[in-house]
């Protein structure tokens, strides 16, 4: 079989060689006569492959040791009624930011258990930056900051780490996580879908430090309480162990590349590549203010709207794959994270210049 370039904004690319070494293990598991999709994990094979995820997850990001990693079950939208649940604490309210969807929906479900102050948002001007240092009205006294660093459908990227002070700062990475090095002592709590940068749909990682573990709100289901989670290593029930062990796989393959700092500089390259095609062409568009752009999540739009259909039978005809914005703002999106390699987003740039051509 020939594999396609995939462009889609999650679940999206995995690494081909993690694929490979899985198809490999997937039926007999390091030689223990069964798949470790059908391993107890409570075993102690499969204990030390979850082990050592963890391990190589805090290696690439530095995680400190005051610092618990979970591997949980729910999507990001989970910890968008998480988050709130175990951080509000007593307090009045908590801040948000609101950049796009993802943050809109968080601050939507963090409404039902407190009150959400909006500290700051881009919505006048349709989601395309992000706000700066200055324009946020903090609340000294609120439980938690919460930003969403890059909104996937917008494409639009944080260029700076907000500074919440003495207060916790929360931010959904799910679409950047381990695209850049970040400095993890800056915040409370990360957390991040899998599907995008860490491995498939069903798996959600969450760090967060210790001091914010363990005083959730009154009827807060155990299954929602961190503490529950840390205590028994994310194993309080059974976790999904497929996603785990994969994610454990792309670490190792990030670590193989050089590991954040070296994905950092190959995903600034190729994002560099694809918006200076679209920047240099009459015939595409990006909205996003320069120092906002996502070096994830590129979306652009036609001259002609009436041609997206054409582009993206064409764009698939030739491998590459779900270019589709999303439908809340139409027009193309191009997902490049981590693994989708340099050479598919020199394909796409060959492919559009071609398009253009043929147009003229």
């Amino acid at each position: 079989m020939t594999r396609k370039f995939n462009f889609s904004a999650g679940p999206a690319a995995l690494p081909e060689e993690v694929l490979l070494q899985a198809q490999a293990e997937l039926l007999d598991w390091h030689d223990k006569g069964l798949s470790i999709m059908e391993m107890s994990h409570r075993s102690a094979e499969y204990v030390g492959v979850a082990a050592q995820a963890e391990q190589d997850l805090r290696d690439l990001m530095g995680i400190p040791g005051n610092y618990k990693v979970l591997f949980l079950q729910g999507g990001a939208t989970a910890q968008f009624g998480m988050v709130p649940m175990n951080l509000l604490r007593g307090a009045e309210s908590a801040d948000y930011i609101n950049t796009g969807v993802w943050s809109k929906k968080a601050i939507k479900e963090a409404q039902r258990y407190g009150k959400v102050n909006v500290v700051a948002s881009t919505e006048a001007n349709s989601f395309t930056s992000a706000p700066t240092q200055s324009e946020l009205q903090l609340d000294p006294n609120a439980a938690y900051l919460h930003y969403t660093t890059n909104e996937t459908i917008g494409g639009v990227e944080f260029d700076y780490i907000p500074d919440s002070s003495d207060v916790p700062l929360v931010a959904d990475m799910s679409s950047d996580i381990l695209s850049a090095p970040i400095d993890v002592s800056r915040f409370g709590l990360i957390y991040a879908g899998a599907q995008k940068n860490i491995g498939p749909a069903g798996l959600t990682v969450v760090i967060v430090r210790d001091d914010l573990v363990g005083q959730v709100l009154p009827g807060t289901p155990s299954m929602y309480d961190y503490k529950v989670h840390a205590d028994a290593d994310s194993m309080n029930n059974t976790p999904p162990t497929f996603g785990w062990y994969l994610a454990g796989l792309v670490f190792q393959w990030l670590k193989r590349q050089g590991g954040v700092e070296a994905m950092a500089e190959l995903n600034r390259r190729k994002a560099a590549k694809l918006y200076a095609a679209i920047d240099g062409s009459d015939f595409y568009a990006n909205p996003v203010a320069i120092n906002n752009r996502s070096i994830m999540n590129v979306p652009f739009t036609l001259a002609d709207a009436a041609l997206d259909k054409r582009f993206l039978e064409l764009a698939d005809a030739e491998g590459l794959l779900n270019l589709k914005g999303h439908r809340s703002v139409g027009g193309m999106r191009a997902s490049i994270y981590n693994a989708v390699p340099e050479a598919a987003v020199d394909a796409l740039i060959d492919f559009m210049q071609r398009f253009e051509k043929e147009q003229a």
